[in-house]
This record gives C-alpha cells, sequence and structure tokens, in this order.
C-alpha cells in the first residue's frame, strides 16, 4: 500500500490544476508530497529538481524564441493572419482547425514535435485565422463565443501532438511506456508500441475533429 501512497503526487496535481491554482505552484507541492512521501528529505527533492532542471537545458531556448514571437505581434503578425483567412473562400473554422489539426499530428508523428505550439503558433497565427474565419461565417463573435473558439484552438494542438507524437518511435514518452511494459515483463520493441499508436491517433482525429465541426455548427445556430 505504501507504493501507491508515492502515486498522492498525481492526486495533488489534479485538484491542483480543478481549483485553478498556480501551476508552478501546483507541480511543486505534488513534487514535494511525491518525495516525502517516498522518504526522500527536502535536499534531495531539490536536487531532483536542479537535475530535471539540468537535463532539460533546452528548455530556455524559450526565452529566446518569445520576444521574437512579440515582434512579429507588434509588427501585425496576427492581423496579417486574420487578413489571409477572410480572402480565403469557403474557409471556415471548424475546416481551418480540422486542417490544423491533421497537420499537427503527421509533422508529431514525424518527430517535428516543436514545429507548433502554443506560444509559436496557436496564439499568432492559428487562433486569429480561426477566430477570422468563424467571424467571416457567423459574425461578430461576443467575448463568450470567443474565448471558445481560442479554446478550441488552443485544444486541437494539444490533441494534435498528443497523439501524434506516440506514433514516432524514438520519443521519450514511447521509451517511457516501453520501460513501463518491461519491468512488468512485456519486453516490447518501441517500434511495435509506435504501431499500436495509429489507431488511437486514428480515433483522435476523428473525434476531435467532430467536435470541431460539431462547435461550428453551433456557433451558426446560436447566432440565428
Amino acid at each position: 500500500m505504501s507504493d501507491y501512497l508515492v502515486l498522492s503526487g498525481i492526486l495533488v496535481v489534479v485538484v491542483g490544476f480543478a481549483l485553478r491554482l498556480n501551476p508552478l505552484l501546483v507541480v511543486t507541492l505534488a513534487a514535494l508530497a511525491t518525495g516525502w512521501l517516498a522518504d526522500l528529505g527536502i535536499i534531495e527533492v531539490i536536487s531532483a529538481f536542479g537535475a530535471a532542471f539540468n537535463d532539460n537545458r533546452y528548455i530556455s531556448v524559450t526565452w529566446i524564441i518569445l520576444p521574437v514571437i512579440g515582434l512579429l505581434e507588434r509588427y501585425g503578425l496576427q492581423q496579417r493572419a486574420r487578413a489571409l483567412i477572410e480572402g480565403v473562400r469557403g474557409a471556415t473554422m471548424g475546416r481551418l482547425l480540422l486542417l490544423y489539426l491533421g497537420f499537427r499530428q503527421l509533422t508529431a508523428a514525424l518527430g517535428m514535435k516543436d514545429i507548433g505550439g502554443h506560444p509559436q503558433t496557436v496564439r499568432p497565427l492559428v487562433a486569429p485565422m480561426a477566430e477570422a474565419a468563424a467571424e467571416k461565417t457567423h459574425g461578430k463573435l461576443d467575448e463568450d463565443d470567443r474565448q471558445k473558439v481560442l479554446g478550441m484552438s488552443a485544444a486541437t494542438d494539444n490533441v494534435g501532438l498528443f497523439f501524434g507524437e506516440d506514433i514516432f518511435f524514438a520519443i521519450a514518452s514511447i521509451l517511457l511506456i516501453q520501460g513501463v511494459f518491461e519491468s512488468y515483463g512485456y519486453p516490447l520493441t518501441p517500434l511495435q508500441l509506435s504501431v499500436w499508436a495509429i489507431p488511437t491517433a486514428i480515433c483522435a482525429f476523428l473525434i476531435h475533429g467532430g467536435r470541431l465541426l460539431a462547435f461550428d455548427r453551433r456557433l451558426g445556430r446560436a447566432r440565428k
């Protein structure tokens, strides 16, 4: 039973996110709780934090990307994206996000998971284009509907990445799954796991794609 208590950190994350607490605070508390239940001292927990940061130094590249994106937005990137989609005949929010979902899944499946993302793609390009497509089809959006469109844009990126990256067998998540299975006596190769991720990715595309088109139709009905 004590082995399962270590997993209480997951409960802390779930409760913290459900209460909409600061994500950094939630993750820190979850790590401290897990370390304490695993009989680790505060020094050992902090050392684990430091080791994880040191092993993932590429995260600091974000601080270089963000100013570039800020400059692009300052000089009208979002406005250009909106103008582009407004000039495309037959473009709708549902079709646009469905196309981005397929693009995100395919590129993630090929190992290019960083080609998209919230800061570099969704905020400056995909979300403004989806909003412009929705207004082009359904008229001016109120703030509540606008936030739903932005949220659906972000969700599309999440779904595409999450269910696309596992098809690429040389990714950390596949290696983690392989290690867990192997520890329980099920030796599987990364390629075997990747192949079985394909049906899940197809189902994710169909389910979320259906949600996108249904949401687009609901927007239209709500404004009639």
